[in-house]
């Protein structure tokens, strides 16, 4: 037999890096088993002196976790090259969710103490994860503009930063940071970078280009892509670290995800770059057709010459993505009377799923929060986040435009 060939497309690589599967299956099965039998007291002790812990205990590894960890890692990793000049190899911990991976990659590399740097515009999750659990531990978080490099480096200069989280692009202003520009600083520090490339997928940007150590998704979003299944994914270069340091928390933290969903997972991974190419073709008419609109005041899409962070985007994102925002002029009452009017978009707080998702944050999310406190996050009264599915485009544009009528 010839030697194997890599392959050289991305959807080659999500359909065919989850390993093989037991007894010729041709689909992932789904491993409904919560322990792992041994036939020998020798076979069991090499299984936990392995550092793989596979075959054990479902809380620690199941094979079909394994196979949609395999499948994201290659999805992150793909045409990039270590330190050695060979492939980038990548370790994934498949998780119950975002949240839940995020929690592991924060808890695994911090301690009492030690500060994070990130940007003020964040997932309403992490950020309450970082003030509200992570301060009660005693690690601090020092929110700034990370899209300007004086504001990082003066950042770094006043507190003693352990961690640089990036999210971009962000939720909901999709602003964005530039990942090559601080990751670069902060290896002069030798501070570790993180990353959330949830929004974007690796299809569309890979973090781990420019020298990140830690990338984790919610899964749920634009890697599952059909709403059907809750989850997350932690990534890291490191290994060593991740079967070790980082796994132990994992397992300890019981943030594990279920063959169930890890299947509709690998399902939904297999048509993401056709997805993907879709839900921005249709997220760029979109933007295009709302910027002109007489009601809106600001379209916050990275496509958009008119965006701040349009040049960062296209540097590290090949295509700008499904996700947007935009203004109405009418403020709180207009956003809540285009939101009642949708007809065929859905009213819905998630993103990243085939059909076209609309919330209105002042009024759903973030409506608990302050308008001060809303405003100061860039959450207008009149903002509506908007996740562009991958129906007709028409279709959609009719909707909008009825919904707009009149306000």
């Amino acid at each position: 037999m010839s030697k194997k060939k890599p392959l050289t497309g991305i959807s080659s690589v999500a359909l065919h890096s989850g390993g093989k599967n037991a007894e010729y299956s041709h689909v992932t099965p789904i491993y409904a088993s919560s322990t792992f039998t041994f036939d020998t007291a020798q076979q069991g002790m090499e299984r936990f002196e392995s550092a793989d812990k596979e075959n054990i205990y479902s809380r620690w590894s199941n094979p079909t976790f394994k196979a949609a960890e395999l499948t994201i890692a290659a999805l992150e990793g793909f045409g990039l090259r270590g330190e050695d000049g060979g492939p980038l190899q990548l370790k994934a911990l498949l998780h119950s969710s975002g949240q839940a991976a995020m929690t592991t990659m924060f808890m695994s590399n911090l301690e009492p103490g030690d500060t994070i740097l990130s940007h003020f515009s964040l997932y309403g999750g992490t950020y309450e994860l970082m003030h509200k659990v992570l301060g009660q531990t005693g690690i601090k978080t020092v929110i700034a503009d990370l899209r300007d490099l004086s504001v990082v480096e003066d950042s770094i200069k006043q507190h003693k930063i352990k961690l640089i989280h990036i999210e971009t692009p962000a939720n909901p202003t999709i602003q964005c940071v530039d990942i090559e520009a601080v990751t670069k600083l902060a290896k002069q520090h030798g501070i570790i970078v993180t990353v959330d490339n949830t929004f974007a997928t690796p299809y569309l940007q890979q973090p781990f280009k420019y020298g990140v150590d830690f990338v984790f998704h919610s899964t749920t979003k634009f890697l599952n892509g059909h709403g059907s299944a809750i989850g997350g994914v932690l990534l890291g270069k490191d290994i060593g670290l991740m079967k070790t340091k980082v796994w132990k928390w994992y397992a300890l933290l019981g943030g594990n995800s279920n063959p169930f969903d890890a299947f509709l997972l690998i399902n939904g991974m297999k048509t993401l770059e056709i997805r993907m190419e879709r839900h921005c073709d249709n997220a760029m008419q979109v933007a295009n057709y709302l910027e002109k609109h007489p009601v809106i005041a600001k379209v916050n899409y990275t496509g958009l010459a008119s965006h701040p962070d349009h040049t960062v985007a296209m540097k590290q994102m090949k295509h700008p993505g499904a996700l947007m925002s935009y203004e109405l002029k009418g403020g709180l009452e207009a956003g809540k009377k285009f939101i009642d009017r949708l007809q065929m978009c859905v009213r819905a707080v998630s993103l990243g799923t085939v059909d076209t998702l609309i919330s209105h944050p002042a009024s759903m999310t973030h409506y608990g929060l302050s308008r001060d406190e809303r405003i100061k996050f860039g959450i207008t009264d009149g903002l509506i986040r908007m996740s562009v599915g991958i129906e007709n485009v028409q279709d959609i544009l009719n909707d909008l435009e009825q919904a707009l009528e009149g306000l």
